[in-house]
């Protein structure tokens, strides 16, 4: 198995193409199996062009890809220029299905798993799944729990495409065609695996509590009091530093498997505040909660988000699995206006596992696993690492 890694910046959309495709081939005499291609909205213009131009450089069996508001790609993020990436595979003994996604004609909720594998056209329960998606013309988090319930030991991993701000104005690549709405998926099966590192960048604060009242995604009550009193005395009790971050940093962690007695910051599924009724002492939280839930306050900061990336990075390149090439999906969030410098978490990457070739593009949500179920994260970094599938994985 080999993966490269290309990108260039020309503004030029046939250029940009041309050059990241010819450093894609470089030493190469056959075309890859599989070329993944992310693209910044500066060449938006040009968008249906993409797959003709690229099958024309390198000739690959098959593509798929997405706009990105920023795209990495040979160890660099791109932010707020013009770029278009290439991750180019050739994998030998593996299997690969491209497939294009619509709300109209994805499977209900409610169908069997076999209506899902039949949707897909995948009929190894197995397979390693790649997902991007539109945010405007398709429900992610019904997608993904759809593959989950279909193929409950397969790696879901990807991002919302960004760039555009309206529906129609981000693209999808799906081997020759490109698409305007709903989302584009990619099974992988036979000798490869994908193995999922998801990155919260969350520290606990305060201890877990069980959820004694609850409405939907209304936090009423913890450990037998109204929610609001309670994190009003946790703030009370944090140090100066952490009181300034709360104010704009301070998230709820659902802890994903209740099964789980030593829980870390890791195992916390991290969701969102979304709003606050001071005269009922209630918090809405942006996940469905439920009665004898545990949860715990985290914050987030670029100190802990640094420490989190570096720290499972190292856990998974300690694991020796075999990384032949990997891809990031990474929160708009993050990047630049997170750790105030470039390249940071391709960076922590390439120090952790090597040379291991990288692509990928910040993503207007990022798709992951925590504890076997797949989510749907904001300011995350979620990468998927691709090896042979006799490695032991992680």
């Amino acid at each position: 198995m080999q993966w490269v890694s290309a990108i260039s910046e020309n503004a030029d959309t046939a250029k940009a193409v041309g050059e990241a495709a010819r450093m894609a081939m470089e030493g190469k005499t056959t075309p890859p199996d599989i070329a993944i291609m992310f693209s910044s909205s500066h060449h938006s213009e040009r968008y249906e062009d993409l797959p003709d131009l690229l099958y024309k450089e390198l000739g690959q069996k098959h593509l798929i890809g997405c706009s990105g508001g920023g795209i990495i790609g040979a160890g660099r993020e791109v932010e707020r220029k013009a770029a278009v990436s290439v991750m180019a595979g050739w994998l030998p003994g593996a299997n690969v299905k491209v497939f294009h996604i619509t709300q109209e004609t994805m499977p209900s909720p409610d169908q069997s798993p076999r209506a899902w594998r039949e949707w897909v056209g995948v009929p190894e329960p197995k397979a390693d799944f790649l997902i991007f998606t539109d945010p405007f013309t398709l429900d992610p988090e019904e997608c993904v729990q759809g593959l989950d319930y279909a193929f409950p030991k397969s790696t879901k991993i990807g991002g919302l495409a960004s760039g555009g701000m309206e529906p129609e104005t981000n693209m999808l690549f799906a081997d020759g065609r490109f698409h305007k709405r709903g989302g584009v998926g990619a099974a992988f099966w036979g000798d490869v695996a994908i193995d999922p590192v998801v990155t919260q960048g969350c520290r606990p604060i305060g201890v877990p509590m069980q959820i004694t009242a609850c409405d939907k995604n209304i936090l009423i009550e913890l450990e037998g009091k109204r929610t609001l009193k309670v994190m009003e005395e946790l703030l009370r009790n944090l140090g100066e530093d952490d009181k300034k971050l709360a104010r704009n940093s301070l998230f709820i962690g659902l802890l994903s498997d209740p099964m789980k007695t030593n829980a870390g910051g890791g195992d916390y599924l991290i969701r969102n505040l979304v709003g606050i009724d001071p005269e009922k002492g209630v918090l809405a939280v942006g996940a469905a909660l439920r009665n004898g839930q545990t949860i715990q306050f985290h914050l987030r900061d670029r100190k802990t988000s640094a420490a989190d990336i570096e720290a499972r990075l190292a856990r998974y390149a300690g694991a020796g699995t075999g990384a032949a090439g990997a891809l990031m999906f990474s929160c708009l969030g993050r990047g630049q206006s997170l750790y105030r410098k470039p390249n940071f978490d391709t960076s922590v990457f390439h120090a952790k596992l090597g040379p291991v070739a990288l692509g990928g593009f910040f993503a207007n949500g990022e798709i992951g696993p925590v504890d076997g179920t797949t989510y749907l994260h904001g300011y995350t970094s979620c990468f998927g690492i691709f090896r042979p599938a006799k490695g032991q994985g992680t």
